[in-house]
């Protein structure tokens, strides 16, 4: 079994999920949309769900400048050897920090074992983010807080194209 496919397993026997608020079809994105998915939709059913913004969480407006990780990504943000800066030169280091402790106490409070999340975000990103103005393989600040603490993290970009 392929790690994609033990982690889509996972998803569908998980009995809470929680997930990206964007891909739910909140406007919770740093430009003021969403990035609702029809298969994330159908694939989470009438399971409990809880959506989750971790920037808004952590006290970013919408809309807001799209950041950047400086020094390196999510997990080394988590481990102090990085920061967030938003391309108009601000550090919003602490608001991503603070947003990726209530995603995993919300994910706690709820009992949710598995993320569904917005590839490519500097909060959510499972494979790739921003990394001084380059996409590069790399992790979220929350995505990484959570697959530290043992959730089963997944991309919306690992669902399948023709998911029923």
């Amino acid at each position: 079994m392929t790690e994609v496919t033990e982690k889509l397993e996972r998803l569908r026997q998980a009995q809470v999920v929680l997930c990206s608020a964007c891909l739910l079809g909140c406007r919770s994105r740093y430009d003021g949309t969403d990035k609702l998915d029809p298969r994330v939709l159908r694939l989470l059913g009438d399971r409990p769900v809880v959506p989750i913004c971790p920037e808004t969480a952590g006290g970013l407006p919408i809309p807001r400048p799209p950041a950047d990780f400086v020094g390196g990504d999510g997990q080394a943000v988590l481990d102090a050897q990085a920061r967030v800066v938003s391309r108009e030169g601000t550090e919003v280091t602490e608001a991503y920090l603070r947003g990726a402790n209530l995603a995993l106490q919300a994910a706690r409070l709820y009992g949710a074992t598995v993320a569904l999340l917005k590839e490519s975000s500097p909060s959510c990103g499972t494979h790739r983010v921003h990394i001084e103005g380059l996409k590069v393989p790399g992790m979220g600040v929350a995505a990484a807080a959570l697959a530290r603490a043992g959730l089963v993290v997944l991309s919306d970009e690992e669902l399948p194209a023709d998911l029923p």
